[in-house]
């Protein structure tokens, strides 16, 4: 009788005792969590900082639109790709060089002396932030197990939600104390910091054979490039009006998607490497669950930080450090719920998950309605508990899913996988960040320009798209109970931790 996980774990070493962990696993965490930070980061930090783009390149609004959502794009098209060339040549050579590509990109970008190459050089760097990012996750289940590997993952849960949630309060920082011309900081910042931990990650990250057979999938990689493509344009382009006219490459991006999902089994069927294994999605127990509920909490959390930004600026007046300051609580919250949660992760299971969303949804959903009913000039300081009660909520949201879906995923695919799961994230975030807005503004025209009723109504509808998401966790928690697996099993996380690591 064939094993349930054969097909995953074909050709993957069984894990030996004697095999001692990497001593300097810590510090090289710390090294990739810095680098993920940035990538992470340059996704919000640089729109409060387009006003002034605009201004001193000279540039109309949709082309200065592209400095934040060309970025965006690059980066969701190069996450699983780039994971499987990590899987299959090595995760220390990939990261390395994406680094290194990525800091090179931030200096051409802080010293573009037009529109165009900004552009050009955000695409670049989107290109190399999406190359670096499932690296990290990969890293993480490539170097550590059991109890330890959940709390790794719990900072680099705190890490993918505080980078999200202080990117404006750290643009509009910056641009406070570098005066005329600081947004070129915004990028120039990046490379100091990019090249300590280029010269850290040389001397820290782990040496080890790659875990594949160094062969990818052509036909894989151009039906998934071009399937993202179709999917998020129509995305990006909705700020700028441009969604009415490419609304038909949705439909044609979701059918393209669906060849490429039958081309990989056709390749897993031939005893071929595909792109993404079709087992992760059939056998790999959680990871569908664990990658939708991503998808789905990202439609929320990531567009409700746009409505605040134009609610907080534009309708109260705040400056952009004010503004990301008014939401400061929230960062603070998630990044201490985050650590802690990958402690508990392993002992509640699903179960974490649960809570978190009831919190984040409790505490967006207050700070809604304090926004909506309480006068302008107290309203910040009555939505500050409810904020830090929604950032405890979504720390025990990312990272505990983290760890959740990929537990049972072969170290020698993390790449791909890690790769698969953050492009869904990076999917929702395009959804939300398109449809929130949107709706803001629709409001704020029918209401004649009453901001409360925008915000009220556009944040509302961002806890809603997480209502979705505690459906699935609900749904998935119950089944655990019934089959007996609501935690994460401590001999799931040994067996594969050295199995195939690149």
């Amino acid at each position: 009788m064939i094993p349930p996980h054969a097909h995953l774990a074909r050709g993957v070493p069984v894990h030996r005792p004697d095999e001692r962990p990497d001593p300097h696993r810590w510090r090289a965490l710390w090294v990739t969590l810095v680098a993920g930070f940035m990538t992470l980061l340059d996704v919000t930090i640089v729109a409060v900082a387009l006003p002034s783009m605009q201004r001193e390149l000279h540039a109309s609004a949709a082309s200065v639109q592209w400095v934040v959502s060309g970025y965006a794009l690059a980066f969701a098209l190069t996450l699983v790709t780039a994971g499987r060339i990590g899987d299959a040549f090595g995760r220390r050579r990939v990261f390395l060089v994406a680094l290194a590509a990525f800091v090179a990109c931030s200096a051409a970008a802080g010293a573009a002396p037009g529109i165009e190459l900004l552009v050009v050089a955000r695409l670049a760097q989107g290109i190399a932030a999406g190359s670096l990012a499932p690296q990290n996750s990969a890293l993480i289940q490539q170097m550590f197990q059991g109890a330890e590997r959940g709390r790794a993952f719990g900072f680099f849960g705190a890490t993918v939600g505080v980078s999200s949630a202080v990117g404006p309060v750290v643009g509009g920082l910056i641009l406070a104390l570098a005066g005329p011309g600081g947004w070129r900081w915004i990028f120039y910042v990046n490379v100091p910091v990019g090249l300590l931990a280029l010269l850290l990650g040389l001397r820290l990250l782990p040496r080890v054979a790659p875990g594949g057979r160094g062969r990818l999938d052509p036909v894989g990689v151009a039906l998934l490039g071009v399937g993202i493509l179709a999917v998020m344009l129509p995305l990006v382009l909705a700020e700028g009006g441009g969604m009415g006219k490419v609304w038909w490459l949705f439909p044609a991006g979701l059918l393209v998607l669906a060849a490429f999902a039958r081309w990989e089994r056709r390749v897993a069927r031939r005893d071929g490497e595909p792109l993404l294994d079709p087992g992760l999605f059939t056998e790999a127990r959680g990871y569908v669950t664990g990658a939708g509920l991503a998808a789905l909490y990202f439609v929320g959390f990531s567009g409700v930080w746009l409505v605040f930004a134009l609610f907080f600026q534009n309708g109260l007046g705040f400056s952009p450090l004010r503004s990301g300051l008014a939401v400061t609580p929230f960062a603070v919250g998630s990044a201490i719920a985050a650590a802690v949660a990958g402690r508990l992760v392993e002992r509640l299971g699903r179960l974490l998950t649960v809570w978190g969303l009831v919190a984040v949804m409790a505490g967006l959903g207050v700070t809604t309605l304090v926004l909506w009913l309480a006068p302008a000039d107290r309203a910040v300081w009555l939505a500050a508990p409810a904020l830090l009660v929604g950032g405890l909520g979504s720390g025990c949201v990312i990272s505990p899913n983290i760890t959740m879906t990929l537990r049972e995923v072969p170290v020698r695919m993390a790449g791909a996988a890690g790769g698969a799961l953050q492009t869904g994230q990076r999917l929702g975030g395009a959804i939300g960040t398109a449809a929130l807005p949107g709706l803001f503004y629709l409001t704020l025209n029918a209401t004649h320009g009453d901001y409360q009723d925008a915000v009220a109504l556009s944040v509302g509808t961002g806890v809603a798209a997480m209502l979705c998401a505690l459906t699935v966790a609900v749904l998935d928690w119950r089944r655990d109970r019934s089959d007996g697996a609501g935690r994460c099993p401590p001999e799931t996380s040994h067996s594969h931790t050295h199995a195939g690591q690149g």
